[in-house]
């Protein structure tokens, strides 16, 4: 697939997860200096990378979850809380993804991640 093609459907794929608003968002912010960055993650992680059939949108929701929790990256943890939600995970779901991060991971990135995954799922209602 040529990199435009990737673009676009990256693109897509973006905004039906994280939302439109944001991802115009972003897009509108970037500058010369940026650029590079926004299309690298709109044509390799968007367009590459989640459009592949093996896992479903779901399912990367979880491990994006706990990747990010992992990281202590608080800012992609908002956004892929709300994409977790609307990739059909519910509050609970969320929640016993956070409970695993605090075995594995610590408390402290598990604390952290409640108090933002409660934020976001509060937000939405």
């Amino acid at each position: 697939m040529d990199n435009e093609t990737l673009f676009e459907q990256g693109l897509k794929i973006r905004k039906e997860v994280v939302g439109e608003e944001y991802v115009n968002r972003s897009l509108a912010e970037m500058d010369e200096f940026t650029r590079p960055l926004q299309d690298l993650v709109t044509r390799y992680c968007w367009g590459d990378v989640w459009s592949r059939p093996g896992l479903s949108r779901r399912d990367r929701s979880i491990i994006n979850l706990a990747a990010i929790s992992a990281l202590n990256r608080p800012n992609e943890l908002k956004l892929h809380v709300r994409g977790a939600l609307r990739n059909g995970m519910t509050a609970e779901e969320i929640r016993e993804v956070l409970l695993q991060i605090a075995i594995y991971c610590g408390v402290p990135a598990a604390l952290d991640s409640f108090r933002i995954a409660k934020e976001v799922i509060a937000a939405k209602d």
